[in-house]
């Protein structure tokens, strides 16, 4: 049902991270070499396990684990999906292919500090190299404030991007807006690397059921200290 062969370009997310760990473990080398300060070996090599980590979850594992999620799902083939903050499609397109008679809708506000490269003619190449062009749409919009109209999706996801809101209030409104457009009996999956706690206390607030559980080293940002947690929830029938 999902192509585990992805065939667009993803980009990285949050490029700017890797860049400074790689800026770091240069800086450790260039001082182990030229002022002879042999005891940074250490740091170096944590500094470069950490940075293949990262790339492995930007590049791979992030596929894998939402791979093995979406696999489980009773899809019916006729649903609406949403994804929360799509960038440039990497979990909106995968759900895409469980819908072949349905829909896939990813918003985002294309911000290339979260995801290189992010931009929705980017995402919708990528739609079109995966056979899916037919089957999304794609929007600018705010998490906060969704375009749509009550009980309007059957699936609502999100990757690792609700953190990206500054502040506990607007993480709030866009958890309240997800839950507000999810019809009754859908799921709303949603994956990030912090917040969860708040993310569940708030949905326990609005009468669900939650489970918080991690989503194992293939979604470590670095290292488990960066672990990405998984809420998963279906809305009341």
């Amino acid at each position: 049902m999902i192509n585990s062969r992805r065939k667009g370009r993803y980009g990285i997310d949050a490029p700017y991270v890797p860049l400074l760990m790689t800026a770091g473990l240069l800086a450790c080398i260039g001082l182990m070499m030229f002022a002879h300060m042999s005891g940074l070996w250490i740091t170096a090599v944590i500094l470069a396990v950490v940075i293949a980590l990262y790339m492995h979850t930007t590049l791979r594992g992030k596929f894998v684990a939402w791979r093995s999620l979406l696999v489980t799902l009773p899809w019916r083939g006729d649903e609406r999906i949403l994804d929360l903050g799509c960038g440039r499609g990497a979990i909106l397109l995968m759900a895409a292919e469980c819908v072949p008679r349905g829909r896939a809708v990813g918003i985002d506000i294309w911000s290339s500090k979260d995801q290189s490269g992010n931009a929705m003619d980017v995402t919708g190449s990528n739609a079109a190299a995966e056979g899916v062009a037919d089957r999304i749409e794609l929007k600018t919009a705010d998490m906060r404030e969704l375009p749509f109209p009550d009980d309007s999706f059957d699936v609502v996801v999100s990757n690792v991007a609700i953190h990206n809101i500054g502040d506990a209030g607007g993480r709030d409104r866009a958890i309240d807006e997800a839950w507000r457009v999810l019809r009754p009996g859908g799921r709303l999956l949603i994956a990030d690397i912090s917040k969860s706690h708040q993310y569940r206390d708030r949905l326990a607030a609005l009468g669900a059921r939650v489970v918080r559980r991690p989503l194992g080293w293939r979604m470590w940002w670095g290292g488990p200290w960066m672990a990405t947690m998984l809420i998963d929830v279906q809305k009341p029938a």
